[in-house]
């Protein structure tokens, strides 16, 4: 299935560590000149990358006789040349008997790949029947920017690609869903001939990740952020570093953060990083799911062993489990699920409780604001008055972790019905978040935001006034990203002491890793992981 001069890239190994799978990573290079082209291969090289794709429609110039010797010869890794014309969502809008000559000529000065569309690629094939090299392997690809069909539509497609003589399809579709990618992934395990499936759009990332786990012949990495060639393409960095892509294969378990939005996400830097160090065969993916019930519904094999739970899937998530945590019962939301490996039923827990009323507590064993407030129940919360801003799953994970640390709690949240629902579900009081700023001062309050408000990209937005937060205590946003939000940085300010969301993902994480995993969670290097991602 490889051509020599890819096989000889995959006796080159990183790390010091084994493969565990042959998908080729391929970097497009898509410079405006041959100069920078070949300056771009040779970053593509020391990036570990095992092929380029020469994008020859972007350039603004180009000789083909001349231009394409220069880009065979000075290139350092096997070569890929494709000239998408605009009607297949690249750059060439001319002639056609143009554009297939220059790939003819690519072919005969000593390209390893060409790519041709399947619109014109039984003329082409046709048109080097017995004047094409040994190790030339034509890549036959079809793109659909509108969806992904259905199984049986693209099995039929990849017939017909088949059928033209491609020694290697491509496939590429709009993924609306995520659940989109299962059909790509269903179609490549099967094929009788090598296939490269992507699916484009950030709801298709994991095409791109997992196509080594189901098969893909290759997959494509951009050379650095902002170069990109299809929508929501990742890095080769990331590919090979973050995602660990040469680490994955048919056995490898996959896990994820579902989320939406969840791009800002850095639990697969962390999840990623340590699965690595202890040699656990996992990967951990950012997922972008709309319907977390149909996410289930689809990705319902034991592969699929385990996930972190985001905003706003908390709640809907407990619905999706066979089986839940009587803790995250009571909370009535959920963080973390993991598909028992016994049964394959899908188990919810609620992690996030520990890990946020556990920083909030350790904030306040070094608060010059502790007055004190220490009880018999050995909780720096007993007595308290604890705000919780929001009233969504992480909101009822730290209302009902501050009711049993005996805290008196209220709920403020732009919707006063929810809030009040939630107050009477933990036994606390609720107000408007219009009328927090009203809330009668005491000593030792604490207030803490469970909401988006001040979150990447809006990281200019707080859910309350500078001038309030000199009632509290303590200030605690469960955001990550920024670590430092406009509403903890005004709270420093004003001489409260803050604790950020980096420690409530810790915290939680802790418990996660060992649920994913059955292995005792490694602290320090947890800690030592997000403290260099910070």
């Amino acid at each position: 299935m490889l051509s020599s001069s890819c096989s000889d890239a995959l006796k080159v190994e990183g790390e010091g560590m084994m493969r565990r799978n042959s998908t080729l990573v391929c970097v497009p290079i898509i410079a405006e000149s041959v100069g920078e082209m070949v300056t771009d291969m040779g970053k593509a090289k020391g990036l570990g990358a095992d092929l380029v794709e020469i994008r020859l429609d972007y350039l603004k110039t180009f000789n083909h006789n001349e231009d394409l010797k220069c880009l065979v010869k000075e290139c350092p890794l096997p070569t890929l040349f494709s000239y998408r014309p605009k009607w297949a969502g690249g750059q060439y809008d001319s002639d056609e008997k143009n554009r297939l000559d220059a790939l003819r000529l690519a072919m005969d000065l000593g390209a390893d790949y060409v790519d041709v569309e399947l619109q014109v690629a039984r003329e082409f094939i046709s048109s080097i029947e017995g004047k094409k090299p040994e190790k030339l392997k034509v890549i036959v690809s079809s793109y659909n920017f509108e969806e992904t069909p259905s199984v049986e539509a693209i099995g039929n497609l990849v017939a017909a690609m088949q059928a033209t003589g491609a020694d290697i399809v491509k496939i590429a579709t709009t993924c609306l869903d995520i659940t989109d990618v299962a059909r790509t992934f269903q179609i490549a395990v099967h094929s009788q001939v090598p296939l490269i499936g992507l699916g484009l759009g950030e709801r298709g990332l994991i095409s791109r990740i997992l196509s080594a786990k189901f098969g893909g012949y290759l997959t494509y990495g951009m050379l650095e952020p902002g170069t990109v060639s299809a929508p929501s393409q990742p890095t080769i960095k990331d590919l090979i570093h973050l995602y660990n892509f040469r680490q994955i294969g048919p056995d490898t378990k996959v896990f994820g953060v579902i989320s939406k939005p969840v791009s800002h996400s850095k639990s697969p830097k962390l999840y990623n990083e340590v699965f690595k160090s202890v040699g656990f065969d996992g990967v951990y993916a950012h997922l972008l799911v709309d319907d977390i019930q149909k996410f289930f519904q689809t990705y319902s094999s034991m592969d699929f062993a385990g996930f972190s739970v985001g905003i706003p899937h908390k709640e809907a998530a407990l619905k999706c489990c066979d089986e839940v945590d009587p803790v995250a019962k009571s909370i009535g939301a959920i963080n973390c699920i993991i598909r028992r490996p016994a049964d394959g039923k899908l188990f919810g827990f609620n992690t996030d409780y520990v890990g946020a009323i556990s920083a909030i507590e350790e904030g306040l064993k070094g608060s010059h604001n502790n007055n004190g407030k220490n009880t018999t129940s050995g909780s720096a919360l007993a007595g308290r008055l604890f705000v919780v801003i929001g009233a969504g799953g992480a909101s009822k994970a730290l209302a009902y972790g501050a009711k049993q640390r005996g805290a008196r709690v209220v709920i403020a949240n732009r919707t006063y019905d929810r809030a009040r629902e939630l107050a009477d579900t933990v036994g606390g009081d609720a107000l408007s978040l219009d009328d927090l700023p009203n809330i009668p001062p005491e000593d030792g309050m604490i207030l803490a935001n469970t909401t988006s408000i001040g979150m990447q990209p809006k990281v200019d937005d707080t859910p309350i006034s500078k001038h309030a937060l000199r009632s509290y205590s303590l200030v605690f946003d469960a955001i990550y990203t920024p670590r430092v939000t406009r509403l903890l940085r005004e709270a420093a300010e004003c001489g409260v002491t803050v604790v950020s969301g980096l420690e409530m993902f810790i915290g939680q994480a802790y418990e996660q890793f060992e649920k994913f995993t059955g292995l005792p969670a490694p602290k320090e290097l947890f800690r030592k992981v997000m403290e260099n991602h910070s």
